[in-house]
């Protein structure tokens, strides 16, 4: 038997990269899967990579009247839900002297506000023994320069799994966080800083990495798969880092 077998998963920010690779992944384990972006036209291109059942949804992460359509349009397509994979996020490099209030507003919410108000939302669909998965970040545990908001965002979440972990306990529900360290995923072209510096910045990283190297998509889409399936049955409040050890050596 398939490990997701008829179990329906929602995961946000699913156009590209570590959610989209998740979606690949948990649709050949069977479960019936709803991906969201803020793209119409890339949630148009994602049959041509897609097979089994899925529901694509245009949604804002940042809307909560986006995250309400998105729980109302899954449930009335699949039933209630099993796994809430809160993928989608934006990347910000900003230095101190450079923030604004209206960049810490755009990164927390999407990156806090959206996912939290999608749990909120999601709250009385939950099936029992449901898993609620995160997507938070090394920076979250490790200060890197110009990341004060984003890696702050990331931090937020991690918070955010020990408390809802504990609420949602008695219900046999179980939520976690992947800490990705760096990886080779489009979100390093979504940012607001020129290209070279961020191939400097990447240019870097594998020689702070203990594995020597940037993971891939592939290696998240397996630890989610691990969190969504009773594999992880005894596993909820923790952080899951899949870092190469960066934050851990």
């Amino acid at each position: 038997m398939k490990k997701l077998e008829n179990k329906v998963a929602i995961i946000t920010g699913a156009t590209s990269g570590m959610g989209l690779e998740t979606a690949k992944r948990f649709l050949a384990e069977g479960a019936k899967v709803v991906l969201t972006g803020r793209s119409q036209e890339k949630l148009n291109q994602l049959p041509a990579e897609l097979d089994g059942d899925y529901l694509l949804v245009k949604a804002e992460a940042s809307s909560i009247a986006d995250s309400r359509m998105l729980i109302e349009k899954t449930v009335e397509t699949f039933g209630k839900i099993d796994v809430l994979f809160l993928n989608a996020g934006i990347f910000r490099i900003e230095t101190i002297d450079m923030l604004t209030e209206e960049i810490f507003d755009e990164v927390y919410n999407i990156n806090v506000r959206g996912p939290l108000f999608t749990v909120n939302a999601a709250h009385d669909y939950l099936n029992e023994g449901a898993s609620i998965i995160f997507n938070t970040s090394v920076s979250g545990v490790k200060g890197f320069p110009g990341m004060a908001v984003y890696g702050s965002s990331k931090a937020a979440l991690r918070s955010m799994t020990r408390t809802l972990a504990a609420e949602f306990g008695p219900k046999g529900i179980r939520v976690n966080s992947i800490s990705p360290g760096p990886i080779d995923t489009p979100i390093y072209g979504k940012h607001n800083v020129p290209q070279e510096n961020i191939d400097a910045m990447a240019a870097g990283l594998p020689s702070q990495v203990s594995l020597g190297r940037f993971g891939s998509s592939e290696e998240i889409a397996n630890t989610a798969l691990f969190l969504a399936s009773s594999e992880s049955s005894y596993i909820t409040g923790a952080e899951i880092p899949v870092d190469g050890g960066l934050a851990q050596v």
